[in-house]
This record gives structure tokens, C-alpha cells and sequence, in this order.
């Protein structure tokens, strides 16, 4: 009596269970991949640019000068092939430069004083500062407080005065080594990093996401 095959039980095998998620890993990977796109501001052409420290309003201390250089590390961390050359305080530059203000007479100005192609200005605001409990009017040495800051940066060229790009972004987080005088905040922390680090770098993140190179799915 000859024996009968049966068929090979294709349902609930787990080989073709394993075949089936390799097909479709397979498909996966060939119907999309990443590429790396360009940042849409490319500094490399200009070598050198110029940068002033930020400007602050309704505060005092040093956030606009801890902010400032944050982004100049987050400008050199984004692009090779630049530096960047400070500047220094807004007050000074626009008492050499016999300007009013940080715009295009200013930055002409500073294009022939030292050559650079193109500069950054910036501008931090700060509002809504929400001391923890009822702290509000207070002198204090060091609070807590949730405080709401905009940080606006553009570029300008030194040649024209006209501008090339801006950027803003606002955030709002917990910081510490905070104090209030009048009811204006003052930063002067002996560690402004973990005062006030997670702020800084939120809003230097979002403002300078035109010069980091992106990878997206196609």
C-alpha cells in the first residue's frame, strides 16, 4: 500500500511566518530611505561672520550674554568651514558705529570697520515671570520662577544693510538663581547652565534649525 503526502501545512508554519516579515522588511527598506538634506542656510561662503552680543528686555543679568554664546556654539556646531567673530555688546557697537540702532547703518558700518561679509543680531524678551508662591514685588537673592522668553536673530549684510535671514522662537520652562528686584527679573546665576540652561538652549535650538543639515524619507 503506498503512502499518501500529505501537503506541507503553509498556514501557521512559522518559516513562512519568518519569510513573510522578511518580505515585508525587504519592502519596507527598497520603497523608502533617508537622505540628508542641505541646511537651508549655508554659512560656508561667507568665512567669517560677525556676531553681536543680544540685546535683552525686561531683564537684567547675564541670560542675553549666556544665550549669545550658546548660539555661537550651536552656529559653529551646524557648519564647518566658518568662525565667528564676536563683536561685542550692542551699547559699544553702536557707539562706534555712530548708529542708532542694531539694523542696516550699523551693520555697514561694522562691514567696513572689520570686513565681515555678514553679521548676527539678536534680541531676547523676556515676559510672564511666575515666581513659585507668592514671591511677586519681592527683593530676593535666588527664586524659582517659570519664566517665558522670545529670542529673535537675523542676518545682515554688511555690504547692503539688507537682510538675509531671521529666525525666532519662544519657550518657557522652571529656572533657577533667579532674582527679583521690583518685580524685574535678574539673571545672575553662578551656574547659569543649570539655571537656566534648559531655556537657553530650547530657544538657540529652534532659532538656528535653518542651519543644521536634516535627514528626511523619501
Amino acid at each position: 500500500m503506498s503512502k499518501q503526502h500529505r501537503p506541507f501545512p503553509l498556514t501557521g508554519s512559522p518559516l513562512v511566518a519568518g519569510l513573510l516579515v522578511l518580505f515585508i522588511l525587504a519592502g519596507i527598506a527598497c520603497g523608502s530611505h533617508r537622505v540628508l538634506l542641505p541646511p537651508r542656510l549655508n554659512l560656508s561662503p561667507y568665512g567669517q561672520i560677525g556676531l553681536v552680543t543680544f540685546t535683552a528686555e525686561n531683564a537684567k543679568g547675564s541670560l542675553h550674554e549666556f544665550a549669545t554664546q550658546r548660539f555661537s556654539e550651536y552656529v559653529l556646531a551646524a557648519q564647518t568651514g566658518i568662525e565667528v567673530l564676536e563683536l561685542g555688546a550692542a551699547d559699544s557697537v553702536l557707539r562706534r558705529t555712530h548708529a542708532a540702532e542694531l539694523g542696516p547703518r550699523a551693520a555697514q558700518a561694522l562691514g567696513g570697520e572689520g570686513g565681515v561679509p555678514v553679521v548676527f543680531f539678536g534680541h531676547l524678551k523676556v515676559s510672564n515671570v511666575k515666581p513659585s508662591g507668592s514671591l511677586a514685588g519681592l527683593s530676593l537673592p535666588r527664586v524659582e520662577a517659570t519664566v517665558s522668553a522670545e529670542l529673535s536673530v537675523e542676518l545682515l549684510s554688511t555690504k547692503s544693510g539688507g537682510t538675509l535671514w531671521r529666525s525666532s522662537a519662544v519657550a518657557s520652562e522652571k529656572v533657577g538663581g533667579l532674582a527679583l528686584v521690583g518685580g524685574e527679573p535678574v539673571f545672575s546665576a553662578k551656574d547659569p547652565n543649570s539655571a537656566y540652561g534648559q531655556l537657553v538652549n530650547r530657544l538657540v535650538y529652534a532659532v538656528t534649525y535653518d542651519m543644521r543639515s536634516t535627514w528626511v524619507k523619501q
